[in-house]
């Protein structure tokens, strides 16, 4: 992505959704637009909110602030020990209260292993259990954090999680890739100019410019025989699948 593009309120819906933007960035342009407590919202909640008014011109404030920002005057639960009876005040995603989840996991279920995406959905049940006043333990969140990574459904697309969606992605479509590899090419696609997807970033790797005429025919006879829909994004999309 070119950097020198700034957030503004006269950019269309598509200029924000081929742009990468920091969350301090969406921080300061929610500030601009006048949107309430944006200091105070995630970075999901904000996309939502600045999207709605490119959309729309208007500005809808979020029904109910997410209980992180209503708890942040309390202590930290990390900081009065992590027990499994203690209830969920003030979560915080540290080192310290990761590896307490990681190793209580493995004492309820000895063949534990993590799963990509399942700390997103892990946060996002706890915050919708106390928006909607549900007391938690850390018991309780150590047992979602097990059923989330041993289900063997295959999460839901994430609306507004576009790393966490191009992770998944990749990782299912490139089999063999590591982590690593995943990573770095999320590092690529978030500079360049176009839709956060993985479906994209392949169509952005696969360009060939000069192709001929020629070239592109027998890439059409190849793409005829594809079990995939027959546009140019999904024909990239097959090619790179690793065998």
């Amino acid at each position: 992505m070119n950097r020198e593009r700034k957030l503004s309120a006269s950019m269309s819906l598509t200029q924000f959704d081929h742009g990468y933007w920091y969350a301090t960035e969406l921080k300061e342009f929610a500030d601009e637009l006048g949107i309430p407590s944006a200091a105070r919202l995630r970075k999901d909640e904000l996309e939502r909110a600045i999207k709605q008014f490119l959309r729309s011109g208007t500005i809808v404030p979020p029904a109910k602030l997410n209980p992180v920002a209503r708890t942040r005057s309390r202590r930290r639960d990390v900081d009065l020990g992590l027990r499994l009876d203690r209830r969920v005040v003030r979560y915080t995603n540290d080192v310290v209260t990761k590896e307490f989840l990681e190793r209580e996991a493995v004492k309820l279920a000895p063949a534990f292993r993590p799963r990509s995406g399942a700390k997103y959905r892990l946060n996002r049940w706890r915050e919708e259990q106390l928006q909607n006043d549900v007391e938690l333990t850390y018991r309780d969140v150590v047992a979602e954090y097990v059923r989330l990574t041993q289900s063997a459904e295959r999460f839901a697309r994430v609306p507004h999680g576009r790393y966490i969606n191009f992770m998944s992605d990749f990782l299912a479509r490139q089999p063999g890739a590591t982590k690593a590899e995943a990573i770095k090419a999320w590092q690529s696609l978030k500079k360049m100019d176009c839709p956060k997807t993985y479906r994209d970033w392949t169509a952005a790797r696969s360009r060939k410019p000069g192709a001929t005429k020629a070239e592109a025919i027998k890439a059409w006879q190849s793409l005829k025989k594809m079990d995939c829909p027959k546009t140019y994004r999904d024909w990239t999309a097959a090619r790179s699948r690793k065998p």
